[in-house]
């Protein structure tokens, strides 16, 4: 109850991963979005034309219904993890898991790092000592171990962090900025084409089946 911006982070991202995918990573075919909470982001990608699927062990899919995986499959060409790394007691294991499981080497996450050098002070915002749920906290020093142990690229542009094999071009994630994501984004959704329409269709075939 404490995650008060649940829906304006969601949203954000969305417009930021978006671009991304589109025109930073080129990223055409299915994507996962794991720890994918209530759906919210899941069916906002999908609002923008991409192909996502929802995975949470532990919540309910609430807003992505008939997008789940619910055991391991291959063939995503990326997974999203947002605001789920500071709650992982072995991140290297976790993301190694998560690749294999799902069949990609590039994962697309969230969390905030903060400057090198000793931990912020207990004032740390990020801390969250009120719920105990973030254990685990990074610096842009602390992910580029984790992808040279996994044998993968970091890249941190506009909040959003990059595990992946592909060469990446700072130049390309300009986009990421707040304002022109959002530019992006509904160019992106007029592109490829809401699937807003066709996922309704595709429902109700399944309730009728």
């Amino acid at each position: 109850m404490t995650d008060t911006g649940l829906v304006q982070r969601n949203i954000s991202l969305a417009r930021k991963l978006s671009s991304a995918l589109y025109f930073g990573l080129d990223i055409k075919g299915r994507c996962l979005d794991i720890a994918g909470g209530y759906g919210l982001l899941v069916r906002l990608m999908r609002d923008f034309g991409f192909d996502f699927y929802w995975e949470d062990k532990y919540c309910s899919n609430i807003l992505a219904r008939g997008f789940e995986v619910t055991k391991p499959e291959n063939g995503f060409e990326a997974i999203t993890a947002f605001e789920v790394l500071e709650h992982i007691q072995d991140p290297v294991v976790f993301v190694k898991e998560a690749m294999e499981k799902y069949g990609t080497r590039t994962l697309i996450f969230s969390t905030q790092v903060y400057d090198e050098g000793p931990p912020p002070a207990r004032d740390w915002w990020y801390y969250s000592f009120e719920t105990g749920q973030h254990i685990s906290f990074y610096t842009n020093k602390t992910l580029n171990c984790i992808a040279d142990k996994l044998g993968l690229n970091f890249f941190s542009a506009g909040g959003l962090h990059f595990f992946t094999e592909k060469k990446i071009k700072p130049l390309q994630f300009v986009m990421l900025r707040e304002k022109i994501a959002l530019l992006l984004s509904l160019y992106i959704r007029w592109r490829k084409g809401t699937r807003v329409l066709d996922d309704h269709y595709l429902m109700v075939n399944k309730l009728k089946s």
